[in-house]
């Protein structure tokens, strides 16, 4: 059995370097790819003196075009599993374990538990809502204490096991949606597929916890070039999989306009948004729609 570890990294050697040590104590584990997203910060250069990795620098393609690239490398090498992380996330030596002794027939993907500090933390939902579009798209989140396997849609990378099979049924994640969305997609094509995606609660995966002293406005700042691919992969997947009218044009659109409104009402009094970003979310809307995706 050929278990492949993907790891995509992106200036976070650090973090890169202690989710490589605690994957390398994971006895399963028989080879190691890690997809370097253009990093500068040295990560290029370490990760050359590493001879127990297969190692694939490229151009920053974001987290879903990072898996794409290894998630086909590890499935052309031949891997039987291939075990999906983040370079913030470290896995309990016995986490592989519990997530292969989870397999069963039907089974497509499986999902750890994420600690962050003293915390469960939990995103993976029962059910993805396409249907209502005054509810959540996430519906029945899974409880963050439950104690059995439980089947869901919602998943994130930070710790799926993949058959083989899986891909050979769905092939490999979106990568024209760079970041936000891609593990979303990836795991409801796999249910609509015919295949379950099972969390496995005592499988844990920790996850690394961010502090700053930033102020709100600096945050906004800082992340903003995220929330124009999360307001565009929202409106694409929507309108890609939506079951009616409301879902597909109506809930993105509520979303996008929270975001215009944002800007409109801080941009004279921070730098958190600026007028400029207005027609922007607007256009982001109007390529999720239209389906039109890759890198801004």
């Amino acid at each position: 059995m050929k278990v492949t570890a993907v790891i995509v990294t992106f200036n976070r050697l650090v973090l890169l370097q202690k989710t490589l040590d605690y994957v390398r104590m994971t006895p399963l584990v028989t080879h190691i790819i890690v997809v370097n997203n253009g990093s500068t910060d040295g990560t290029t250069e370490w990760l050359d003196t590493q001879a127990d990795l297969e190692v694939i620098h490229q151009d920053n393609v974001g987290g879903s075009g990072g898996f794409y690239t290894g998630m086909k490398a590890a499935y052309e090498g031949g891997s039987d599993w291939i075990w999906c992380m983040d370079d913030d996330v470290c896995p309990r030596p016995d986490c592989l374990n519990f997530l292969i002794d989870a397999d069963m027939h039907g089974v497509g993907i499986l999902c750890p538990r994420r600690i962050m500090g003293e915390e469960v933390f939990v995103t993976e939902c029962r059910y993805l809502n396409l249907i209502d579009p005054f509810s959540s798209l996430h519906l029945d989140k899974v409880e963050p204490y439950i104690c059995h396997l439980v089947s869901i849609q919602g998943m994130v990378f930070e710790g799926p096991l993949i058959k083989r099979s899986t891909i050979e049924r769905i092939g490999y994640p979106n990568k024209d949606l760079f970041i936000f969305y891609d593990d979303t997609d990836y795991a409801y094509r796999a249910v609509l597929a015919g295949l379950q995606v099972l969390y496995v609660p005592n499988a844990l995966m920790y996850k690394e916890r961010f502090y700053n002293n930033d102020t709100w406005a600096e945050r906004q700042r800082k992340k903003k070039w995220k929330r124009f691919y999360q307001v565009r992969n929202g409106a694409y997947f929507n309108h890609h999989y939506g079951k009616n009218f409301l879902i597909r044009y109506l809930r993105p659109l509520q979303e996008t306009l929270g975001y215009i409104f944002l800007a409109f009402f801080t941009a004279p009094f921070t730098k958190a948004y600026s007028w400029r970003d207005i027609p922007r979310f607007w256009r982001m809307y109007l390529d999720g729609i239209h389906e039109r995706l890759g890198k801004l």
